[in-house]
Order: C-alpha cells, then structure tokens, then sequence
C-alpha cells in the first residue's frame, strides 16, 4: 500500500467511477483499475461493489476511505509542518445559519487575510447536516450546536447563545409551553437542533405544538410570525441582526432551556495546519472558553 493508491481509492471513492476519477487526478483509466485492484489484493477485501460503469463503495470500503482520507490529511499536514509552510489549499468549513450571519464574519474576513493561501469554503445548514459533512470528510470543520456526543469527533466551544421564543406582538405572555400548547411554530427540517430543543421544551411541560412549518430561513420565520401565524424559536443574537425584529414579541425560556452553546467541531484525530489557524484565531480573540470536550 502506498500514498498513490490511496489517492486513487480517495478519488474513485468520491466520483463513483473510475472515468471521473481519472479525469480529475490526470492519470489514464486503466492504470485506476490495476492499482484499485492492487490495494484490493493487499488489503485481502472488495473495496467496492461493481455495477457495469458505476462503482459503489462495500462496507469495508466505506470504513477504509475514513482512514485513506485521515492519512491524506497527516501526510499534507506534515509535509506543511517540515516545509514551514503557511496554511493552503481548500479548507471547507460549515456552520449554523445563524453563527454564519452573526457570529463570524468578522473571524472569517480576519482568516482570510492572514492566510490568503487558503481557500476557505464556508456551508451552512442545520447541526445535523453539517456534522455529516464532517463524518463524511465533505468538511474539515463546522458550527454545531453542542454538546458533541459522536465518538469521532472532538472540537472546542465556541459561543453561547440565549434562546428565545418569537410570537405576534398581540400574543399574550410565555412564560411556559403549557401557555402554547397546540399553537402552530415555525423550525428548520427535522435534523435541526434547534428544533429538537423547541420541541423538547414542549414536552417537558406536557405540551405538544400544532402543525410544525418547515422554513429555509429565519427570515422566513420572522416574516411568517410578524404576520400573526405562529411562533418560532431563534438566538437571540440572530433576531435582533434582521430588519423587523420590532415587530414581533419576545419570550425569554425558563434557565433550563435558556441558553446553548455552539461548538467547533472536527474529525478525531485531523487538525490540519488550517485548521490548527482557524482555532488559534479563536483563541486570539477571546471567542472560546477554557473546557474542551
């Protein structure tokens, strides 16, 4: 086995067919198919199962492109550390909707242009979404809402955001889920952690919400609940960052349900050099707190 059938495997993996892959890392088809075979005979399994012109990663191929990738990333990082070289090269990065519109345009503009060598990809979504990506290798990091509980992930905290609950100004006052109970709300798609925290508050007081809207945006909720057609959960930061936040009512929840904290979170055991940047970053300007997971 060595680094070049691990990049073949990487590629092969990533596009499903031996063409693609090809065409990407500029080498000839059939040289692909002798060193895939190659590593297959090495490793003593099927890395794929084949389908006419598609190729499908088998289990143990999903497991090994996990390892392929994280040896990748060691060996770029070290040849980088030994070379003295800054930071380079893509560095996709996923975040919460609201963290990217609030919290960290700034740190993103600062990173860019202490490094400009880096190519900084940023994605955002719900928590869910994005930890797949970094499961997946898709990401080299995200924003998520805490706390991290996947055995292969590690990360540090990174912000903590008060919640609050948004209703039409002639709402009368929420105190507890009991006062809304059945009343329409507005939340992101179901891997969203903030909705799972909204609908947690609701069943800890034996309430339920009626119809669940799924909506792409805060914007989006704001809109709908200023209209007087439900109420949505959101950071307070995110909230007072749109126009029309005044046209709205805003609860504040009980201390158990107040605040969350938003985390940084990685594969374990692959901090790239970029990745070690971005953290520093962190630290430098007082952004992340002492504990880690």
């Amino acid at each position: 086995m060595d680094l070049v059938q691990l990049e073949i495997f990487k590629a092969v993996a990533e596009h499903g067919s031996i063409s693609a892959a090809a065409a990407q890392i500029h080498r000839v088809p059939s040289n692909l198919t002798t060193r895939i075979k190659q590593l297959e005979e090495d490793l003593g399994v099927d890395l794929f199962i084949r389908e006419k012109s598609r190729l499908r990663l088998s289990p143990a191929g999903w497991s090994f492109l996990e390892y392929a990738r994280r040896i990748l990333d060691l060996v770029q990082e070290a040849r980088a550390t030994v070379a003295g070289e800054e930071p380079q090269g893509a560095f996709p990065l996923g975040s919460l909707e609201s963290t990217a519109a609030v919290r960290i345009p700034g740190l993103l503009a600062t990173y860019n242009q202490q490094h400009p060598k880096v190519d900084l990809d940023l994605s955002t979504g719900p928590s869910g979404t994005m930890i797949d990506g970094v499961l997946s290798g898709r990401l080299a990091a995200a924003f998520v809402d805490g706390p991290i509980l996947h055995p292969a992930l590690e990360g540090i905290p990174a912000f903590e955001e008060e919640m609050v609950i948004i209703s039409p100004l002639q709402h009368g006052p929420i105190q507890r889920a009991a006062d809304v109970n059945g009343e329409n709300i507005y939340a992101f798609r179901s891997n969203c952690s903030y909705r799972h925290h909204f609908e947690k508050w609701f069943s800890t007081d034996a309430a339920v919400p009626g119809k669940i809207f799924e909506m792409e945006s805060y914007h989006g909720m704001l809109a709908c609940v200023s209209a007087g057609a439900g109420l949505a959960l959101m950071p307070r930061s995110m909230l007072q960052s749109m126009p029309g936040c005044a046209t709205v009512s805003v609860w504040p929840l009980a201390a158990d349900f107040r605040y969350l904290t938003t985390w940084l979170v990685w594969r374990r055991g692959t901090v790239s050099r970029s990745l070690s940047m971005f953290v520093r970053l962190l630290e430098e300007r007082g952004v992340v707190r002492a504990e880690e997971n």
